[in-house]
C-alpha cells in the first residue's frame, strides 16, 4: 500500500481525494469491508499530519469532508445527507487527527494512544450524561431486528441476549471505534515509516508501554465495576472495554518483542496475530501481559539462552 502513501503524499488535492473517496465508497460497501475502507481514510488524514503537520492535516480534513458531503448529496439527491456526511466525517476523522498531532509534536506513540483512549472515556461518559440510560435506548435500536427474524426463532432467547448485551453496547462501539482510530494511525505512521524512515514505526510500536499509574486507574476502575451496581457500575465495565484495548495493544508489542528475540521468530510473530485474529479469547490473557508491563517493564527482562539467534 505504500503506493497509495506516495499518492497522497503529492499533493493536498491528492489527500483530499484519496479520503474523500474511501469515505463515500465504504457508504456501499459490505459491511464486513467498511471497516477497512475507513481505516485506510483515517490513514490518509493520520499520513498528511505527521508529515505536514496539524495545520495542513485540518485543511485536509474540513476540504475532504465538504467533498463527501457535497458529492453523496448529489449523488443522492438529499440535501439532508450533506449535513449528516458533515457531522459523520467530523466525528470520524477529529479523533485521528488530534491524535496524530500529539504523535507528531511529542513522538510518544504511547501518548497518542493513551489520547485516544481517554478521548474514548469521555465519549462513554458523556453519553451516559446525554441519555441518562443507554442499555434502553441499544434496546430499541435492536428491537426492529427481532421482528425480521422467522416465526420459528427463538425471539424471546433473542429478547434477553439484546437486553443483556444493551448494559456494554455502549463500550463495545465506543471499542470498535478507538480500534478503527488507533489502526488508522498505525497505518499512517507505517506509510511514513516507509516513505521517509524505514523501520521507525516499527521501534515505536515494540517500545510501546504506559506508566503505573495508568495501570493503577484501570485497576481502580475494574474494582468500581465489580463492587457497585446500577450505572455507574455499568459504566465502570464499559471504560473497562476501552482500556482492554489499550492494553491489548501494549499486550501484543511486548509479546512481538519477546518472540522476536526467538530462534523461529519468523513464524512465531505470525502465528502470534493469527491467534489473535482468529481466537479472540487469547485477547484477554495478552492484555493482561500489557496491564503487568507497566510494572515488571517485561521487555527489559533477559530472553533464555537457548532463544537467542
Amino acid at each position: 500500500m505504500s503506493f497509495l502513501a506516495a499518492y497522497i503524499m503529492r499533493g493536498k488535492m491528492q489527500a483530499v481525494l484519496v479520503a474523500s473517496l474511501l469515505a463515500l465508497v465504504s457508504l456501499f460497501m459490505h459491511p464486513l469491508l467498511k471497516p477497512a475502507i475507513i481505516i485506510v481514510s483515517f490513514a490518509s488524514i493520520a499520513l498528511v499530519t505527521l508529515r505536514k503537520g496539524g495545520v495542513e492535516g485540518i485543511y485536509t480534513l474540513l476540504y475532504a469532508t465538504a467533498a463527501t458531503a457535497l458529492i453523496g448529496g448529489l449523488l443522492l439527491g438529499d440535501a439532508a445527507f450533506i449535513g449528516l456526511m458533515v457531522v459523520s466525517c467530523l466525528t470520524m476523522w477529529l479523533p485521528v487527527w488530534l491524535v496524530a498531532v500529539v504523535l507528531r509534536e511529542t513522538r510518544s506513540l504511547a501518548l497518542a494512544v493513551e489520547l485516544a483512549v481517554f478521548i474514548g472515556v469521555l465519549g462513554v461518559a458523556g453519553f451516559y450524561a446525554y441519555t441518562g440510560d443507554p442499555a434502553t435506548m441499544w434496546q430499541a435500536a435492536f428491537a426492529p431486528l427481532l421482528e425480521l427474524l422467522p416465526e420459528d426463532a427463538p425471539v424471546e432467547g433473542m429478547r434477553e441476549w439484546i437486553t443483556m448485551f444493551s448494559h456494554y453496547m455502549t463500550g463495545v462501539f465506543a471499542a470498535s471505534t478507538l480500534f478503527a482510530v488507533l489502526f488508522g494511525l498505525f497505518l499512517g505512521r507505517w506509510w511514513q515509516s516507509v516513505l521517509y524512515n524505514p523501520e521507525g514505526f516499527k521501534r515505536e510500536f515494540l517500545s510501546l508501554r504506559t506508566g503505573a499509574r495508568l495501570a493503577i486507574g484501570t485497576i481502580i476502575v475494574i474494582i468500581v465495576a465489580e463492587t457497585t451496581s446500577g450505572l455507574l457500575a455499568e459504566m465502570a465495565w464499559n471504560i473497562t472495554i476501552l482500556l482492554f484495548v489499550l492494553y491489548l495493544f501494549i499486550g501484543t508489542s511486548v509479546l512481538h518483542t519477546q518472540l522476536a528475540a526467538m530462534k523461529q521468530s519468523k513464524y512465531l510473530v505470525p502465528m502470534l496475530y493469527i491467534t489473535l485474529f482468529l481466537i479472540p479469547h487469547v485477547a484477554l490473557p495478552v492484555a493482561l501481559v500489557g496491564l503487568c508491563d507497566a510494572w515488571l517493564n517485561l521487555r527489559k527482562i533477559p530472553s533464555a539462552p537457548s532463544s537467542k539467534g
